[in-house]
C-alpha cells in the first residue's frame, strides 16, 4: 500500500485544496504563484537530471519517444474529443484540452517518486512544451470549431519561459553551486509539500467563487475528471506494454499528469467557465493518479 510520505503529500495536497476555497477573499495574493510553483518544480527535477545524462539516458529510445508524442498530443485527444463528442458534449472542449496539453512540470517528481522513467518523462516534458503550440491550437480548431485568438510567438514565450529558465538555471547550479544543489535535493520532499501547496491556494482561491455557488457543475466535473484520469492511466499501461516496469510507470504520468495549470491559463482567456473549472478540479484525480500507480507498481514487482 502507499507509505506514509504517501500519505502526508496527498493529505497536504487536499488540506490546501479546501483552504484556497475558503479563503477566496485573497485569491489577489495567490494567483501569481502556480507559474512560478511550475517553474520551481522544474528546476527541482534538473538538479537531480543535468540535460546531457537525459540525453544519453534516451539512447536508442528516441523513435519510441517520438511515438509516445504523437500519442500525447495528437492521437490521443482526438480519441478523448470523439469519444466526449458523442456522450458528453458539452465537456468534450475541456477534455481535449486537458488531453493536448503538454506534459506537467511535476511529473518528473512523481517519475522519481515511484521509480518510472524520470529521463523519460524529462525529454517527453520538453519536447511537448515545444510541440504544443503547433499541435494543440489546430485541434481546437478543427475539431471543435473554437479559435484559441492566442498569438503564436506568446504562447511559445510562455512555454519556454517555464520550461528553459528552470532548465538553465539548473545547469548554472549544477557546475557553479554544488552546495545548493546538494542543499535543495537533501529536501526536495519537503519543498515540493510547500510547491504544492502554493499552487493549489493559487489555483482554487481563484475559482473559490465560482465553486461555492455552483456545487452541482463541481460535482459533474469532477466525475467527468475522474473518468478522463481512469482514461489516460489505461492509455499509458496499454502503451507501454512488453516495455520494462519504468516505462510502464513513466507512460501514465505522461498522459495523466499534464500541465492543467496551463489549460487553465488559455481556457480562462478564450472559453467559457467550464474548460477553467475541469481543469481546476482534475487537480484532485492528478494527484490521486499516486495511488493506482504505487499498487501498479508493486502488483508488476511482485508478479
Amino acid at each position: 500500500m502507499l507509505g506514509s510520505k504517501d500519505w502526508l503529500m496527498l493529505a497536504v495536497i487536499f488540506a490546501s485544496m479546501a483552504v484556497g476555497v475558503t479563503l477566496g477573499a485573497f485569491s489577489s495574493l495567490f494567483r501569481p504563484l502556480p507559474m512560478a510553483c511550475m517553474m520551481a518544480f522544474l528546476f527541482m527535477s534538473f538538479l537531480s537530471y543535468r540535460l546531457s545524462n537525459v540525453l544519453r539516458a534516451i539512447g536508442s529510445s528516441w523513435a519510441w519517444i517520438l511515438v509516445f508524442l504523437s500519442l500525447k498530443l495528437v492521437l490521443l485527444p482526438i480519441a478523448v474529443f470523439a469519444v466526449f463528442r458523442c456522450l458528453l458534449p458539452r465537456y468534450a472542449l475541456g477534455a481535449l484540452l486537458l488531453s493536448g496539453i503538454s506534459t506537467g512540470v511535476v511529473s518528473p517528481f512523481f517519475a522519481e517518486l515511484l521509480r518510472g522513467n524520470t529521463p523519460m518523462v524529462l525529454f517527453i516534458l520538453i519536447g511537448s512544451s515545444l510541440l504544443v503550440p503547433f499541435t494543440l491550437p489546430p485541434l481546437v480548431k478543427i475539431l471543435a470549431g473554437e479559435a484559441m485568438d492566442i498569438h503564436l510567438g506568446d504562447m511559445i514565450r510562455l512555454l519556454c519561459i517555464i520550461v528553459f529558465i528552470p532548465v538553465v538555471l539548473s545547469e548554472a547550479s549544477n557546475r557553479w553551486l554544488p552546495g545548493l544543489v546538494q542543499f535543495v535535493r537533501n529536501r526536495q520532499y519537503g519543498f515540493a509539500l510547500a510547491l504544492f501547496t502554493l499552487t493549489n491556494l493559487g489555483v482554487f482561491s481563484k475559482h473559490a467563487d465560482f465553486f461555492r455557488q455552483h456545487p452541482a457543475v463541481i460535482l459533474e466535473a469532477f466525475a467527468v475528471a475522474t473518468a478522463l484520469a481512469a482514461v489516460y492511466f489505461v492509455a499509458g499501461i496499454l502503451c507501454a506494454i512488453g516495455r520494462p516496469l519504468e516505462d510502464q510507470l513513466a507512460l501514465p504520468i505522461v498522459f495523466g499528469m499534464m500541465n492543467y495549470v496551463l489549460v487553465i491559463v488559455f481556457s480562462s482567456q478564450f472559453f467559457g467557465p467550464l474548460e477553467p473549472t475541469l481543469a481546476a478540479v482534475y487537480s484532485v484525480p492528478f494527484f490521486v493518479l499516486l495511488v493506482p500507480l504505487r499498487l501498479y507498481g508493486r502488483w508488476s514487482e511482485r508478479r
